[in-house]
């Protein structure tokens, strides 16, 4: 079964997907995936996970159709509505101790552990810890959905491709595929994207935004290690506020995100960091007789740093 490494580095946690000879990722790397987001949820120290692929040209190659394919052949065939109505019922259920395991061997484990899925990567999406996908290689499926699910996308330069396949097996993505290529895209590139099948070469993921730059493959890790280093130097609370806002209030409706957005920041802005943050500022337009934030490199200075400070 696949496995997930990790190595400590500092404030961060390299993370790597490992399933030799494929670079396939299945339910032991989603196992250890869970154990990963919740040891980075429980320790303030860890501001940022980076997520790579063990394989030499696949971050992840897609999800094991073998064990799709048992899971479905062990249940009954659901018309829409039907599998709509079990997945908020099992949602809601699972929410009570004992549930989940009580549900094992039957034929409705296939929908826990999609429900699973979800909430794991929603859990990465709610987080003050930053996920940065170090895209070593190809990747499809299900690792195009992990990679989506992360804060970052840094892809290795050259003959690599990213895609959502799932409609040439008959089916659409399961994990957030489409949900979050709409999000990020927009309805007609994803609808390109899903509907297709095709994956977009590195340089096409780019040019459409996808991935947020492209690396020699020699250094998209330490790139993207640099990427989460600088980002996870913000606030811890300011990041998981601007996280929910965008994840959350930006698919509500515009009167709704506001105020998840306003809901945000309230909850942030009166923290002791961010005001004194705040009154270091105001302090320093009052020392300078001008706007901080329009002195470009001292504005460049704190981009680095994360977080605005007074001079020496």
């Amino acid at each position: 079964m696949g496995h997930i490494t990790q190595e400590q580095r500092d404030r961060l946690l390299v993370a790597t997907l490992e399933n030799p000879p494929h670079g396939l990722m299945d339910q032991g790397t989603v196992d250890d995936l869970d154990a990963l987001v919740k040891r980075a949820d429980a320790d303030p120290e860890i501001r940022a996970v980076v997520l790579t692929g063990a394989h030499p040209t696949r971050f992840a190659a897609h999800y094991d159709v073998r064990e799709i394919l048992k899971a479905v052949n062990a249940a009954p065939s659901l018309s829409r509505n039907t599998a709509a109505a079990l997945l908020h019922a099992v949602r809601s259920a699972t929410s009570l101790p004992g549930v989940t395991r009580a549900l094992q061997g039957t034929p409705l484990v296939g929908l826990t552990k999609i429900l699973h899925l979800h909430d794991l990567f929603l859990r990465m999406n709610r987080s003050d810890v930053l996920y940065v996908a170090a895209i070593n290689g190809s990747t499809m499926g299900g690792g195009c959905e992990l990679a989506l699910a992360c804060d970052r996308r840094i892809m290795a330069s050259g003959d690599f491709v990213i895609g959502q396949p799932e409609v040439l097996l008959g089916f659409p993505p399961g994990a957030g595929g489409t949900q979050r290529l709409a999000r990020l895209l927009g309805t007609g590139k994803a609808l390109r994207i899903a509907l297709d099948g095709m994956p977009l070469s590195a340089q096409e993921a780019h040019d459409i935004g996808l991935v947020d730059a492209l690396a020699d493959p020699a250094e998209v890790l330490s790139t993207a290690i640099a990427h989460a280093e600088r980002l996870a130097s913000r606030p811890a609370a300011a990041i998981a506020g601007i996280k929910r806002a965008v994840y959350e209030g930006g698919s509500l409706p515009l009167a709704e995100g506001l105020i998840t957005e306003a809901a945000e920041f309230l909850a942030t802005a009166g923290t002791r960091e961010s005001k004194a943050l705040m009154q270091r500022y105001v302090e320093e337009l009052d020392r300078l007789d001008d706007v901080p934030a329009y002195h470009t490199e001292r504005l460049r200075n704190f981009s680095e740093t994360g977080r605005f400070a007074v001079e020496a």
